[in-house]
């Protein structure tokens, strides 16, 4: 299997270890050029590449930059022949990405990414901090093991994500298609709170989208005013803080 990897920050870089290590052709890209990946790629077992390279010839391209910068790559999946899909592992931050209308008016995230790139699109690796990521893996059936959520459309594409969420460390819960994807994004109880498998379906239904970019915004502001003092674990008990509520209640869209 070949797996491309667009941005190779702590996120995509974890990731494309992982991939590697577990006998994947890897293919690393970045806006700066395979120049900048060639180290990190030698000492995985990865190749770099250009975005072209990355996509040409993959089963999957893991999508990892900020969601204004999606856009970018439109062209280049325009150009690429096969069958790839895409596995986003993304999130709308207004503070950062600035306004997206067609987010702001409604359109779930990862349907707009999937619009602009014009591949069936799947959701997975969002839910989960960076930190939590690189260090929280744990092998299959371990007590604790963190779960994220895949979301998509396609059955066999997300079955393929849901193997490599097993590969890199984590148990994999299918949360259904991508219209329900918003249902993993921030402001919502199974956003970066480092849910069990027992715990996460239970976030996932009692999601409240309507409040979820309120609360969003409001742990985001609490993040940024201390990033330079909070360690991960602090990162992570603000957003449980804001975002978990009762799962007793029943799910409200």
């Amino acid at each position: 299997m070949k797996i491309g990897i667009i941005g190779v920050g702590k996120i995509g870089a974890t990731l494309a270890a992982r991939y590697a290590g577990a006998g994947k052709t890897v293919v690393l890209a970045n806006s700066r050029g395979p120049a900048t990946l060639r180290d990190l790629a030698d000492s995985i077992g990865a190749q770099a590449g250009t975005v072209a390279d990355a996509i040409a010839d993959a089963d999957l391209v893991v999508v990892s930059i900020q969601q204004k910068s999606i856009p970018l790559l439109s062209a280049a999946f325009a150009g690429a022949r096969g069958g790839q899909f895409v596995l986003d592992t993304g999130n709308y931050m207004p503070f950062r990405d600035g306004r997206i209308e067609e987010i702001e008016s409604g359109m779930v995230e990862s349907e707009w990414v999937q619009r602009q790139l014009g591949r069936p699109t799947i959701k997975a690796y969002n839910s989960i901090m960076a930190e939590s990521l690189r260090h929280l893996h744990r092998p299959a059936r371990a007590s604790g093991r963190i779960a994220l959520p895949v979301a998509g459309d396609d059955d066999r594409a997300k079955r393929i994500v849901m193997e490599l969420v097993d590969i890199s460390g984590f148990d994999p819960w299918d949360s259904g298609a991508i219209a329900e994807s918003w249902r993993q994004q921030p402001g919502m109880p199974a956003y970066c709170t480092d849910l069990t498998l027992n715990e996460l379906p239970a976030a996932l239904a009692s999601a409240d989208r309507m409040a979820g970019p309120a609360i969003r915004d409001a742990f985001a502001k609490e993040l940024l005013e201390g990033w330079d003092t909070h360690s991960a674990a602090d990162r992570i008990a603000i957003i449980r803080r804001h975002q978990l509520r009762s799962t007793d209640q029943n799910p409200r869209t």
